[in-house]
């Protein structure tokens, strides 16, 4: 059972906070791991990548996944 703050979500936080996309992807979440690595390049031209980079180590840090 994976819940919020277990070894599991802290690893995947941090490698998101490292490569977005990444730690969704260790979780499983294959759409959103490339929905966010994709926005995060897009938006990095505009100097706004960091958003996505705070949103994906939040994402995989405080996922749960469906009982």
């Amino acid at each position: 059972m994976t819940r919020q703050g277990s070894t599991g979500n802290v690893i995947a936080a941090l490698c998101s906070f490292f490569l977005p996309g990444l730690g969704q992807l260790v979780q499983g979440r294959f759409l959103k791991a490339v929905v966010l690595f994709v926005l995060s390049g897009v938006l990095w031209i505009f100097v706004l990548g960091w958003i996505v980079h705070l949103w994906a180590t939040l994402d995989a840090a405080l996922w749960r996944p469906r009982s």
